[in-house]
């Protein structure tokens, strides 16, 4: 049994200095950063495009206008993703393009991009709501949890 287990354990110990080796060095605080910064623009643009929508539409009710902004930042997101832009961001910005609306709309667009090949029923729509599954579930879940929580401590909904 110690026989066997030897040349694993030294298989193990190489795989582990190869990977040490490959995997790229990033500093936490550097990390930080960008991911704040380029969490921060995205905030400051989606701002500007519902700022520009109040000018643009005056009639409209705020929540109108936040609406049509969120729906413009989801049709940015996957365009970038398509177009092969939100990867190169995501690479120097991290969590920080992990914002929830612009994250979701990545990684929804992202699956369905990556099983296209197996056809719009069993490849983009299965493989999308593989991804909205999991999401939707633990937001029906936790906001039920906080929900009795609030009327347990608070006494109100």
């Amino acid at each position: 049994m110690n026989a066997v287990a030897n040349p694993i354990e030294k298989r193990n110990e190489r795989y582990g200095k190869y990977v040490d080796s490959v995997t790229p060095k990033s500093g936490t605080v550097k990390s930080l950063w960008n991911s704040f910064w380029i969490g921060g623009i995205t905030c400051c643009i989606a701002q500007g495009v519902g700022d520009i929508y109040a000018l643009i539409f005056p009639n409209f009710s705020e929540d109108m206008i936040v609406n049509i902004t969120s729906m413009t930042i989801i049709t940015i997101a996957i365009l970038f993703t398509g177009l092969g832009f939100y990867d190169v961001i995501a690479r120097k910005g991290g969590a920080g393009c992990f914002l929830p609306i612009t994250g979701f709309a990545n990684a929804i667009s992202s699956a369905s991009m990556e099983f296209k090949s197996e056809g719009l029923i069993l490849g983009t729509s299965v493989k999308m709501f593989s991804v909205v599954g999991p999401v939707v579930v633990n937001g029906i879940v936790w906001s039920t949890v906080a929900g009795i929580l609030n009327l347990l401590i608070l006494g109100r909904l």
